[in-house]
């Protein structure tokens, strides 16, 4: 299972990479092979300062070792030696109109002293994080979200919607990241899903990123906005970067196992605003984004 989905999410960056570069029209991903010391490595791509793409990583990593200390902790084991790998992305457009967009799909191993695999699980999702709240843009990525999910299950859409909306949830801002997706965590065989049926869910929500996302993007990239729009975008990136460090277990779990920083952290916008005791004029588009933040709601 580990060499093909290993394989999988190859090709998949592949694909994300030629549709991103199709849409942006200028730049290029630039792509950086690395290896870990521990075990395994990644190849990271990293599009900067394009037409649409501001900064955007589309990043796959396999890596594998004993599994650190910190890592025993939560999972409430021993010593014991692991294989992780999965696909992450993040995007920041330029236009504060056009969302930015975060996804990832993962697949972990963990195996006892004789090398029997003793735990395996696949995760992922993705969700959506705009500055400026188009409803039809919502409704558009909710409904390609669950469209894959009812191939397989028709309680996924509605489970992992929920469980998105809890996971990319700032407790100390007691608001939403974005306007949510998909979040599935630590799916393992049971009676109803075995690891393939794991496997072929997984891969039809990776398939459907570019379709979910694209035509967003093809939407918005060119319309006009002003500077104040543009603050607006920054101080909102702002929040993002908070989730990212403070709640993150994909930041948390690169940085406890000596992951490569600059692929780790490749996920923070370049231009960002922290402004003291910041709010949203009254009646305002912003202020629509933010109650919207502040209360999730069904798009589909």
């Amino acid at each position: 299972m580990k060499d093909k989905f290993y394989a999988y999410i190859q090709n998949l960056q592949d694909q994300i990479c030629a549709g991103l570069e199709a849409v942006d029209g200028t730049a290029k991903f630039r792509e950086d092979l690395w290896k870990r010391p521990e075990g395994g490595g990644g190849r990271t791509r990293v599009i900067e300062n394009g037409a649409v793409f501001e900064k955007g990583g589309v990043n796959i990593s396999a890596v594998h070792g004993k599994l650190p200390e910190a890592m025993q902790k939560m999972f409430g084991v021993g010593e014991a030696d692991f294989f992780a790998c999965g696909l992450s992305l993040v995007l920041h457009p330029k236009n504060p109109m056009t969302p930015t967009v975060h996804a990832n799909w993962r697949y972990f191993e963990m195996y006892d002293e004789h090398g029997k695999v003793i735990e395996q699980w696949f995760g992922g999702g993705q969700d959506l994080t705009p500055y400026y709240l188009f409803e039809e843009d919502a409704r558009h990525f909710h409904q390609t979200c669950k469209t894959a999910c009812d191939k397989h299950n028709l309680e996924f859409y509605p489970k992992y919607k929920k469980q998105c909306d809890a996971y990319f949830w700032n407790e100390h801002r007691n608001e939403a990241r974005g306007i949510g997706g998909l979040f599935f965590d630590y799916c393992k065989a049971n009676e109803s899903m075995s690891m393939e049926n794991w496997f072929n869910f997984v891969s039809e929500v990776g398939n459907s990123f570019l379709e979910a996302y694209v035509p967003i993007v093809e939407k918005r990239k060119n319309l006009a906005y002003t500077p104040e729009n543009r603050n607006w975008q920054e101080i909102r990136r702002g929040r993002y970067v908070e989730f990212n460090l403070v709640h993150d277990k994909g930041t948390l779990f690169g940085l406890k196992t000596n992951g490569r920083i600059e692929s780790i952290l490749m996920s923070l916008p370049p231009h960002v605003q922290w402004v003291y005791d910041h709010h949203a004029e009254a009646g305002s588009e912003e202020e629509k984004l933010v109650n919207v933040l502040e209360n999730p709601i069904d798009w589909v």
